[in-house]
């Protein structure tokens, strides 16, 4: 029978084109039985079969233990194909594992250097922290061994088992110190020492400060650049600890960065004199303005230079960070990075946008901002097939497949893969970074770089047309709700951003706020919309929430306020997010109490007309949205409704003549209403301002207002359960979406449904009630409401106390209601408001102005003597009063060995003299107490041990003495008297037989267990005064055998 090798099974793939599994899985039974064959090379070949399909995904974790018995094969050939099934299959949680200690153990004694490189490679993949500590004692004695490679792999393995068993250090970093140390060490291991003392330096750099000489020559003297690019990134960590370094590293440096062809080390240089501190520290003297402008003149060479995006990608990186404290500099290539704006990587040119935001400034911010936008009206949109979340074998995994031997290898491009001459299509997320970047450039520093506002308006209402389609999240809309209203996230839309910034302007520029409402006006026109938004999708959608704001809270700079209210009313309104129609809710009495404070000089039968409408169609728009499932909705939409009702009922009752001095506008649409809105004018507040303001004296805001409100709401959950009938209605009332009717109706003909119904105020009593107990409480509600100012009665009974609101409307409206004294007009409302409208749309053609000087608002604030508060501090000079830096989560980054390393922040590799922190000092201070602790317990342990062993030996002694008690005599007699005889001595000698056997099995002591053997004598002694006579001396010793665990501190 012949078995197939590896290169078999190779070959079989390829001729099985198309049924790869079938032959796969038949490969696997062959391994699964050719591996169980007591022929060592029938073994090792299946098992490397095994690791070749393993590497396609199929799993080998049932193999452990064969693979464990090739690893222990004397062939070298064989040991191989072991260690390398080792490193594939094992892990940490193996069974086996545990029984490959010994063999680990034997190899890494071996005297032969390439069977000893094979444990030395194997270890760091299927280390844990037990077989660190078994393996620790092995590889520490590597470190001395005669060839470098063995050497170079020990250094390697052991930095491994430092980031699972961070003790590994304690008795390792000593001799790794003196191979560092030493001039003559081969160079392959002192970089390999440099690698581990890089790694190990971010954690604790002051452990490593000691080394400053020695790496300091090895980057003048090294000659190996990957070397020094290791030894910078060192000192970058070192010099802010010692400032002392950067006066002595700045010509090495310099001398690197103008002589090194190079490109990686030269970017390391550059990136160490940044992060270093060694930039800042010079800033301002000659010097560091010439190592400065020599960083950046040489970032300029790496990012012009054409077909490595990757050097053009990091001296956008390294732009980044020089550009915070030298923009001047970085600005005079702004040419360069504005190309990087264009390119065809996505990732350069979202660098390059991050570049651009830190180099800007008042001349050159048109410029710009003229660019970004010219890139996103002429790059066509992403398509799915350039998403990567889609391309070929994302979601189907790794499948072996193989041509035939017989063909060339091809490769088949999708269309879509093949370089065209197109402009780059842009996806939504480096759309979603211009936007915010342009808005982020503009309102820096509270519009330092604006001259001027009404070209930003412009852009704004550009932005909003290149807004891409909102997701889900952001329109709060989620496709598995059914008929559930979500709760909106529209600020984290785009386009939310852009509104905030349209109405910023609008508070802060008193100047430009006719234009800044003026385009709010433009964006809330239903007619105006495809226009401005985007042809496709929801994009801009968010804008509409802080564009109602503008409307209705400068409704007074309005040109047409009758078409905004009918575009805030529009039927498409009440499908808005819940957020942007909380607004609008808002808005509209706003600008309705506007246009009737205009009209409240004429109150003829038109105007009468007209308003009656305009209320009519504000209550048919809010009726819906009372029961709306957004409380903020709801709650807003009550509110109004009540007033709008109030208000038509006035109206309704008011005479209309034609002429002024006959009959006057109700006085609750002409002062009440309007009166709600009126007031201080809103002005910008520091975000901080809210936390400045004291404390009014005896206010505790910790002391519960009702200290029994626990119980309270216990007590309304138990009794709501039981009622489940107003539980589920409830439920449908909270939860169920509106039904809202779309038939057609003129405004006339709701006014006149409304009005033929009973109104508000005189709700019939429940049906299923007694006639004779609802007039019952009816009499006690009147009686109960009678003085209540507040309470508006029926009319046939009147509030005893009458307010003077109250007074008005019954002096000036009348007492009844006249329907038919209102006149059926015609009203050609589309003709003027399609003139206004083309009006509004058509921008008028502006000639050049010169630059206005704009006075812009600040933060108003509250100044508490003797309260200083940091954090209110942060973001009070920010526009949308967001922090200027904010403030984000320091999150670790995961190790790309997948092994938690955090115990090594926590070792410290400095000597008893040097120095160290409090955390530190703590830390060995604790250690040392438990391990005193320890040791006092395990002294205490072999006390009682030691006296149960004595007393069991008594025992069996008692046996063979007769009763006569002579063995009692003899040992009197030894202790009076010195035994001379070869008889007399054999005699403790055989006693000690009992006990010969585990004294045998215990390893020799050493220098810090004869300590203990000291220290122990005491308490040993006095577990053997009652029969232990004085040629027994030599016993004593025995309890140093045993606590061999203790440190010597302990036992201090």
């Amino acid at each position: 029978m012949f078995e197939k090798s590896l290169y078999d099974l190779i070959r079989g793939l390829r001729n099985h084109k198309g049924n790869e599994r079938e032959y796969i899985q038949s490969s696997l039974r062959e391994c699964r039985s050719e591996i169980k064959s007591q022929d060592m090379d029938l073994k090792a070949t299946a098992l490397l079969k095994l690791i070749y399909l393993e590497m396609f995904g199929h799993d080998m974790s049932w193999a452990a233990f064969n693979v464990l018995e090739v690893m222990s094969s004397a062939k070298y050939p064989q040991k191989r194909v072991g260690y390398l099934g080792a490193v594939q299959s094992f892990r940490p949680d193996t069974d086996v594992l545990m029984l490959a200690t010994n063999l680990l153990k034997k190899d890494l004694t071996s005297p032969t250097p390439t069977t000893l490189s094979l444990p030395l490679g194997t270890v760091p993949h299927i280390i844990t922290p037990s077989l660190a500590l078994s393996l620790l004692s092995d590889l520490l004695t590597r470190l001395t061994h005669h060839n470098p490679a063995v050497r170079k792999k020990t250094i390697a393995t052991l930095y491994r088992l430092a980031l699972v068993y961070p003790e590994t250090l304690r008795p390792a970093w000593p001799k790794i110190k003196e191979r560092l140390m030493d001039e003559d060490e081969d160079s392959s291991v002192t970089a390999a020492i440099v690698n581990v003392v890089c790694e190990l330096g971010w954690r604790r750099p002051q452990d490593f400060l000691p080394l400053a000489p020695r790496l300091f020559e090895l980057l003048v003297d090294g000659g190996n650049n990957w070397m020094a690019i290791k030894i910078i990134k060192l000192f970058a960590t070192l010099t802010p600890l010692e400032p002392r370094l950067v006066r002595k590293l700045l010509p090495p440096l310099t001398t690197i960065i103008r002589t090194t062809p190079a490109m990686s080390l030269l970017y390391e240089c550059i990136n160490g004199i940044i992060q270093g501190g060694i930039l800042e520290s010079v800033e301002g003297t000659s010097e560091g303005e010439e190592i400065a402008a020599l960083c950046v003149g040489k970032l300029r060479g790496m990012a012009v230079v054409e077909g490595d995006p990757n050097l053009k990608y990091v001296a956008l990186l390294a732009f980044n960070k020089i550009v915070i404290s030298h923009p001047h500099l970085v600005a005079m290539h702004s040419d360069v990075i504005l190309d990087c704006i264009d390119d065809a990587d996505i990732s350069i040119r979202f660098r390059a946008l991050e570049l651009v935001v830190g180099m800007v400034n008042s001349e050159n911010l048109v410029a710009v901002v003229g660019r970004l936008m010219r890139q996103l009206r002429n790059a066509p949109n992403a398509s799915s097939a350039d998403d990567p979340l889609n391309s070929r074998g994302f979601h189907s995994g790794i499948e072996p497949a193989a041509d035939s031997d017989d063909e060339d290898p091809e490769e088949s491009l999708r269309a879509a893969d093949k370089k065209t001459e197109q402009t780059t299509p842009l996806p939504d997320e480096y759309r979603v970074d211009v936007i915010r970047r342009i808005l982020e450039m503009c309102s820096k520093d509270t519009y330092s770089n604006v001259a001027d506002f009404e070209w930003y308006i412009e852009v704004l209402v550009q932005l909003v047309k290149y807004c891409p389609a909102a997701t889900a999240m952001a329109t709060g809309a989620d496709p598995h709700s059914k008929g559930i209203v979500q709760e909106s996230t529209s600020e984290e839309d785009v386009a939310f951003n852009i509104g905030s910034e349209l109405q910023n302007v609008a508070v802060r520029v008193r100047s430009v706020r006719l234009e800044a409402t003026r385009t709010a006006e433009t964006l809330i026109l239903v007619e105006q919309r495809d226009k401005l938004f985007p042809s496709s999708g929801r994009g801009g959608q968010a804008v509409l929430g802080p564009a109602a704001w503008i409307v209705g809270e400068y409704a007074e700079l309005l040109a047409d306020p009758g078409s905004t209210v009918s575009s805030l009313l529009h039927s498409s309104s009440s499908t808005l997010p819940a957020d942007i129609l909380a607004v609008y809710i808002q808005a509209i009495p706003k600008v309705f109490a506007y246009i009737v404070r205009q009209a409240s000089m004429t109150w003829n039968p038109e105007q009468k007309t007209m308003t009656s409408l305009q209320m009519a169609r504000i209550i048919h728009f809010l009726e819906p949205l009372a029961k709306h499932p957004n409380l903020e909705i709801q709650e807003r939409a009550v509110e109004y409704l009540e007033l709008i009702r109030l208000a038509s009922e006035a109206a309704a009752s008011q005479a209309a003549g034609e002429m002024e001095q006959d009959y006057g506008p109700p006085l609750l649409l002409t002062q009440a209403l309007p009166s709600l809105f009126e007031g201080f004018e809103l002005n910008p507040v520091a975000p901080g301002a809210q936390a400045k303001v004291p404390l009014p004296d005896g206010v505790d805001l910790e002391t519960p207002i009702n200290s029994r409100l626990q119980s309270l709401l216990e007590t309304a959950d138990y009794e709501a359960v039981g009622d489940r009938e107003d539980e589920d209605e409830f439920y449908h009332f909270y939860n169920d979406k509106p039904t809202i009717s779309n038939v057609a109706q003129s405004a006339a003909s709701r006014l006149d449904a409304e009005l033929k119904e009973s109104s508000y105020q005189q709700e019939t009593p429940k049906e299923y009630l007694d006639p004779v107990q609802a007039e019952r409480r009816k009499a006690e509600r009147r009686e109960r409401n009678k003085d209540d100012p507040f309470y508006i009665a029926n009319e046939d009974s009147s509030s005893a106390v009458s307010t003077p609101l109250h007074n008005i409307l019954r002096g000036n409206n009348g007492e009844e209601v006249d329907i038919d004294s209102i006149p059926i007009m015609d009203l050609d409302l589309n003709g003027e408001r399609d003139t206004k409208a083309a009006r509004i749309g058509q921008p008028a053609k502006r000639k050049p102005k010169p630059r206005k000087t704009y006075e812009i608002t600040g933060d108003e604030n509250i100044v508490v003597e003797g309260r200083t508060s940091s954090a209110n501090q942060s973001g009070e000079n920010t526009p949308n009063g967001s922090s200027a830096t904010d403030a984000k989560p320091n999150r670790g980054k995961k190790s790309l060995l997948q092994v938690d390393s955090s115990g090594l922040g926590t070792v410290s590799l400095g000597g008893e003299g040097d120095d160290d922190s409090a955390g530190g000092v703590q830390d060995i201070q604790k250690r040392e107490e438990e391990e005193a602790e320890m040791a006092r317990a395990m002294k205490e342990v072999e006390r009682l041990r030691l006296e149960m062993q004595r007393a069991s030996e008594r025992v069996e002694a008692a046996k063979d003495v007769p009763p006569e008690g002579t063995m009692i005599k003899k040992k009197k007699k030894k202790k009076q008297t010195r035994p001379t005889d070869d008889a007399d001595a054999t005699k403790p000698k055989k006693k000690k037989s009992s006990s010969s056997s585990k004294k045998d099995k215990t390893p020799a002591p050493n220098n810090a267990d004869a300590e203990h053997a000291e220290q122990a004598e005491p308490v040993s002694a006095l577990a053997e005064e009652p029969i232990v006579s004085k040629p027994k001396k030599k016993k004593k010793r025995r309890p140093a055998e045993i606590i061999d665990d203790a440190s010597p501190q302990a036992a201090e």
